[in-house]
């Protein structure tokens, strides 16, 4: 069997593209490797794909096409290439959906971007699975969706209808989007919301990579709401692991599913959404100190206000998530930031 991984050349795609790899499952790979952040990384990426599947004797095909070209993802869909013509590679009934445009702040510059990539680009998914037979989707949602919430640890059974970002309100969208799907054509969806994902090969818009550059820079770290924030950071090996298991836990059809007091996270349909955090929410100044630990060097902070679109803390309840799985992200933010350091160095000849 081989599994369809959208946004293979980002940070999650990426690192689970490699997983699946080394466990001898064939990948078929889809990535517009657009330029939102430095397209070396991302190419230095599908490059380590590429070296994992010779080395693995497993295969991997790789399209650089965007998700609205409807044809371009049909193509990856059949397996086959741009001229028509079939791929060393078996048709996908697996696919994750990884592909989005990132950022909650970028949102706010560019919201096309993100209609056009995380709506247009995520009919054209469901699209294609319900046309292909997909046995199970399962897709990127972000524990951004609870907005305005206050209430912790944020439980897959909350409402979520107050989204602070543009880039919240196209993951909500998708959840919404998935259901339709799910009732209408019988599709197996899950939805994962990811808490503030970290670790090696990571993304340079986000805090523990741009933190680390700046420290090693000797520049002013940006840091927002006066440090007054937290976050659940959970290391992308956790990650990966919670996914690969998820793969053979399609949901179901389920009859005796209470629609007079309905749980948002379950359904009547093949539906299910899930938290993918750490649990253990992190001080950011705390944060910050671990990561001058890790490198053995001070930094300066520049305090600044909380920026549009963002929020003081959050916390996933990952009890749902646990009982189907077995598994539980346990990943130290010490042991997490110690591995994204080595590897900076590394990559970057620091």
């Amino acid at each position: 069997m081989s599994i369809l991984v959208t946004g293979a050349a980002g940070f999650i795609g990426f690192n689970l593209s490699k997983r699946l790899l080394e466990k001898d499952i064939p990948v078929i790979g889809f990535d517009n490797l657009n330029s939102y952040y430095d397209q070396s990384l991302k190419r230095s990426r599908l490059g380590e794909l590429i070296k994992t599947s010779s080395e693995q004797k497993t295969e991997f095909s790789f399209f650089e096409e965007d998700l609205e070209n409807l044809i371009a993802v049909e193509n990856a869909f059949l397996a086959k290439d741009i001229t028509g013509s079939n791929l060393k590679i078996s048709k996908p009934k697996v696919v994750i959906h990884l592909a989005a445009q990132a950022g909650v702040r970028y949102s706010i510059i560019n919201p096309n971007a993100y209609i056009q990539a995380n709506i247009v680009g995520f009919l054209n998914i469901l699209e294609a699975c319900k046309k292909n037979e997909i046995k199970h989707l399962i897709y990127a949602s972000s524990s951004s969706v609870y907005g305005g919430n206050t209430n912790l640890p944020f439980k897959e059974t909350q409402n979520v209808d107050h989204p602070v970002s543009i880039y919240a309100a196209t993951k909500k969208a998708n959840e919404l989007m998935a259901h339709s799907y799910s009732h209408l054509y019988n599709l197996p969806t899950t939805g994962l919301r990811f808490f503030t994902v970290y670790g090696p090969w990571g993304r340079p818009d986000m805090a523990l990579f741009k933190f680390t550059k700046a420290i090693l820079e000797n520049k002013q770290l940006e840091v927002y709401n006066h440090g007054k924030m937290k976050r659940d950071f959970t290391y992308i090996d956790d990650v990966v692991e919670s996914i690969v298991r998820l793969i053979e836990k399609a949901p179901e059809v389920n009859l005796a599913f209470n629609k007079n007091n309905p749980n948002p996270a379950k359904s009547w349909a093949p539906y299910q959404v899930f938290n993918i955090g750490n649990s253990q929410p992190t001080d950011l100044l705390k944060y910050i100190d671990a990561i001058e630990n890790s490198l053995n060097m001070k930094a300066s902070l520049s305090m600044l206000d909380m920026q549009p679109g963002d929020v003081p803390e959050t916390a996933a309840d990952t009890l749902c998530l646990e009982d189907l799985i077995n598994f539980k992200p346990m990943t130290s933010i010490e042991e997490g930031i110690k591995n994204f350091v080595k590897w900076y160095r590394e990559y970057y000849n620091v």
